[in-house]
């Protein structure tokens, strides 16, 4: 099956809530959709006029089966949000394409550090992004239901 990449926009606010909160009840994490998840409210506004970045992975029917964000902290530091994969599309080297997607994304919007803040039952992905040279640091604070976070420069 073929997949093709693209950015959302509000439009795509409900599949992505479906999408996200789907994988976060598999794994026994909670979504929140007034606090860590209020940015899927307006996509547009949170990412896209911020100087970011929405993306989605759609697939041969036209359903969104990926996610991923790029929310800019700083003029050189942006945050990988909501990278998430339906259970039928992971492993295929979808969650990789996402990724390397994110990365290159973000030297081209000219970030030169990326970060991330995760939980680690998603051991999947942990593994993926430490494949990737991330390494671990201790923000100032991390959302509810994240116990770590990782960043990576990218110039």
């Amino acid at each position: 099956m073929s997949y093709t990449l693209r950015s959302a926009t509000n439009a795509d606010r409900e599949a992505i809530e479906s999408l996200v909160f789907g994988v976060l009840a598999e794994y026994g994490l909670a979504a929140d959709p007034n606090a860590t998840d209020a940015d899927l409210r307006d996509i547009e506004a949170e990412y896209l006029s911020k100087g970011g970045v929405f993306d989605v992975l759609v697939n041969a029917n036209g359903h969104i089966v990926g996610s991923v964000g790029l929310h800019a902290t700083s003029a050189s530091t942006c945050e990988i949000r909501k990278m998430y994969l339906a259970a039928g599309a992971r492993g295929k080297g979808l969650g990789r394409r996402l990724l390397e997607h994110a990365l290159d994304k973000a030297k081209i919007l000219g970030f030169s550090r990326v970060e991330l803040e995760t939980a680690s039952v998603l051991k999947e992905a942990i593994a993926l992004y430490e494949s990737y040279g991330f390494k671990t640091f201790c923000p100032a604070h991390l959302s509810s239901r994240c116990d770590s976070a990782y960043y990576v420069n990218v110039t």
